[in-house]
């Protein structure tokens, strides 16, 4: 149910643990200004050790961004508030400004979450974003009646925000105003006489949420609005039963023969849940390959039927699959492996890869095994020319060309290299909890920190 009365801050709080304390993203305007005065009382009645720190990204796009941060501010220090403002001081990109904004936006909160020891980010995003979201995805989909009719259709991103996505594996992002709207949150901002910013770009036409905010706002704007908001908790709800049915199959039928290779049953494929194991698949070749989003629907079916029908050895999403008698083994592709490159701490290597540094790597560089995987002995069941392959585009340490050691095995270095679940690396939204788990236990990446919220 959505609230529209005003009075917010005993029901919008209650699933979320903020005991470790919170960062509030808060830009000025009414949304995050709402969700900052809201925070602070709820936390002032129920955990008043804990601390709230008001976040300002100035991203330095407009004349105006400095002062704004500067009110923001100014509130602040007028409510006994802890704030401080982030400038993003990076060269502006020509394209894709709004998506590298909103990279650097969550780098920045992440970083500042972290120098407190606070482990969870609050936005503002409402119920009306969550409206325009779906409807913006939902545009985007239409009139593709091909992609659909082949199966390439993905509802997925219907599902709109979560309320929590894990940012960098370490930090979550959590929205607790999303079932509520911005008539509710601006009446009573108003009825406590606290003002905000108005935001131009919020209105500027040029950009695809205006014109979405624009279209919500005629006759019949309100039923646009039930429509999609029905529409994303269904979605919602349909994409985490998919994900634990997707999780059962990797835990029942996957494994992990060696770093870098995966192998899953041959009963995988034969089993009756096909969409389950299409959503398992597409994970898995995304984790193997190093890639960030999850490969098209309808090639990775046509590559179900394939293995549903018996052996072949094809290539997707940048991994090889090789169906064998014994199993069906995922592996990268030696194609496009990376160059040798300096150790850097926190680099993710070919998209697989994090590096964590604990002191100077001294020269050390980071490079696939390649020949030197013809040493290694293969596990029961895994054919020996399989094992080669997967081990050759593994990372392994080098120092000029004297091969060290396998990354991540025995010897003693000044750094880590972990595995990554690569569609889930950057964000996780907690709809994708399960799957993500499943897959980080199988190729042996860090577990999750724990979810801020009762109910993902």
């Amino acid at each position: 149910m959505l609230d529209t009365e005003p009075d917010l801050s005993d029901r919008l709080f209650s699933d979320f643990d903020f005991s470790n304390g919170a960062v509030a993203a808060v830009s000025g305007g009414s949304d995050s200004t709402a969700l900052l005065f809201l925070l602070k009382h709820h936390l002032d009645r129920t955990l008043p050790a804990a601390k709230l720190l008001a976040v300002t990204i100035d991203h330095d796009l407009r004349p105006n961004s400095a002062a704004e941060a500067q009110a923001v501010a100014r509130l602040c220090a007028e409510h006994g508030i802890a704030h401080r403002t982030l400038l993003w001081s990076d060269p502006k990109p020509s394209t894709g400004l709004p998506a590298a904004a909103r990279e650097a936006r969550y780098r920045l909160l992440a970083e500042a979450a972290e120098v407190e020891g606070i482990r969870v980010v609050v936005t503002g995003h409402t119920a009306d974003d969550q409206a325009e979201t779906v409807l913006m995805r939902q545009v985007r989909d239409q009139g593709d009646d091909q992609a659909r009719d082949e199966g390439a259709h993905d509802d997925r991103g219907l599902a709109g925000m979560a309320p929590a996505t894990l940012y960098d594996w370490r930090i979550w992002i959590a929205r607790p105003l999303l079932g509520t709207r911005r008539a509710a949150l601006r009446a009573m901002l108003e009825r406590r006489g606290i003002g905000w910013i108005e935001d131009p770009t919020n209105v500027d036409q040029r950009f695809e949420r205006p014109r979405m905010r624009i279209w919500l706002a005629g006759g019949d704007g309100e039923a646009r609005f039930a429509q999609a908001i029905a529409k994303a908790g269904q979605a919602a709800a349909e994409r985490a039963e998919l994900g634990r049915r997707a999780a059962v199959l990797i835990g029942a039928f996957a494994s992990r023969p060696a770093s870098g290779l995966v192998r899953l049953d041959r009963d995988f494929a034969n089993g009756e849940d096909i969409d389950a194991a299409l959503y398992a698949l597409r994970i898995l070749l995304a984790t193997i390959g190093g890639v960030s989003f999850l490969v098209d629907k309808a090639r990775c079916r046509a590559l179900f039927e394939r293995l549903r029908s018996g052996t072949l050895c094809a290539t997707l999403s940048r991994t090889v699959v090789d169906a064998r008698r014994t199993g069906i083994f995922l592996h990268r592709e030696a194609r496009n492996l990376p160059a040798a490159v300096p150790a850097e701490d926190q680099a993710l290597w070919d998209g697989r890869r994090r590096i964590t540094l604990s002191d100077r790597p001294g020269g050390l560089v980071i490079a696939p095994v390649g020949r030197a995987a013809g040493k290694r002995s293969a596990p029961e069941g895994v054919p020996a020319s399989v094992l080669r392959r997967a081990l050759a585009a593994e990372p392994a340490l080098w120092r000029g060309a004297e091969y060290l050691d396998f990354a991540g095995g025995a010897a003693a270095t000044p750094m880590a290299i972990v595995p990554v679940v690569s569609p889930f690396a950057r964000f996780l939204p907690s709809f994708d909890l399960l799957p993500a788990a499943a897959v980080a236990t199988l190729i042996g990446a860090p577990p999750l920190p724990p979810l801020p919220l009762s109910r993902p």
